[in-house]
């Protein structure tokens, strides 16, 4: 299971929050892809040298995927031969360590919330707050009826774009060719079917 959530904050810093529940989908390379299609989701078409706003990629693990013990995480980009001083180009990678129970921390109460299903155990009330109206009043449960079923519509696009590409490829037909497939049939833009076409083979 993997749960996205794209945010930009009132300075223009992009976030991409990933929450996984299998080691294999918060590897290295999935964090460096998630990177590179931010970048250019804010590069404008047509700009010699885009102005990219500073990037975050956080993943949620359930895991200790790093298994350093420690609650968070933070991988930047250094210059060896200066002393490892920060190259400083607004990209970071940040992993959360959901395995982390220390509660007299920030990061192990907010690991102990994710893991409550009543929001009576919660520590951080706006997380509280917010299960509670899902959970326990008629809007919010109607609210979560549609969100799911979006949610389940948003699946079975995915499952068909995916199953398009893995009939393409098996018949051997260009990487080329089954990006200009899915685009036309299915609407996506070229960033979109590009993610289609890494996330398929990362999932190989």
């Amino acid at each position: 299971m993997r749960l996205d959530i794209h945010a930009v904050d009132a300075n223009g810093q992009h976030f991409d929050v990933e929450v996984q529940r299998a080691n294999s989908g918060a590897g290295a390379e999935r964090a460096r892809f998630n990177s590179s299609m931010m970048d250019t989701r804010m590069a404008s078409v047509g700009d010699k040298i885009p102005e990219l706003k500073p990037a975050y990629v956080i993943f949620i693990t359930e895991n200790d995927v790093l298994g350093g013990g420690y609650p968070l995480y933070h991988i930047d980009r250094w210059i060896e031969e200066l002393d490892f001083e920060p190259f400083n180009d607004g990209s970071h990678i940040i992993y959360v360590n959901g395995e982390y129970n220390n509660v007299v921390s920030p990061i192990g109460l907010l690991m102990h919330d994710f893991r409550c299903t009543s929001a009576k155990s919660m520590h951080y009330k706006v997380l509280a707050d917010r299960v509670r109206y899902f959970k326990e009043t008629e809007g919010g449960r109607e609210n979560m009826c549609k969100l799911m079923e979006d949610l389940r519509d948003e699946i079975s696009k995915d499952v068909a774009v995916t199953t398009a590409i893995e009939s393409w490829r098996a018949v051997g037909i260009s990487e080329a060719e089954i990006l200009d497939r899915i685009m036309k049939r299915y609407g996506l833009s070229a960033i979109e079917a590009e993610t289609y076409l890494v996330n398929s083979k990362m999932s190989a």
